[in-house]
């Protein structure tokens, strides 16, 4: 029997959704990164430690806001759109401080 369209789409690798620098948009589905789907997989992957998370996250928004404000330095990026795009997501809700 020949296989079905979602056998083949099931078996297809799946890209990972990065971000294509220096626009910090996703490579795969083209939003501003970190998509949708890229902050599933980071919370996947950092689930057993958030405080690595809210690092790696930290590191990425100080190279996006250069790498912004070097591609239009008179309207750089709004650092409250920036906040709330690479950690306001992040921060773990419900969970004990």
């Amino acid at each position: 029997m020949p296989p079905t369209v979602l056998e083949d789409h099931a078996a297809a690798p799946r890209r990972p959704h990065l971000p294509l620098r220096p626009l910090w948009l996703c490579r795969v589905c083209a939003a501003p990164w970190p998509c949708p789907v890229a902050r599933l997989a980071l919370r996947q992957e950092y689930a057993h430690d958030r405080i690595a998370l809210s690092i790696y996250l930290c590191t990425v928004l100080h190279d996006a806001a250069a790498d912004l404000y070097r591609l239009n330095p008179h309207d750089g990026p709004d650092p409250k759109a920036l906040y709330t795009r690479f950690l306001a997501w992040a921060t773990p809700r419900g969970d004990p401080p």
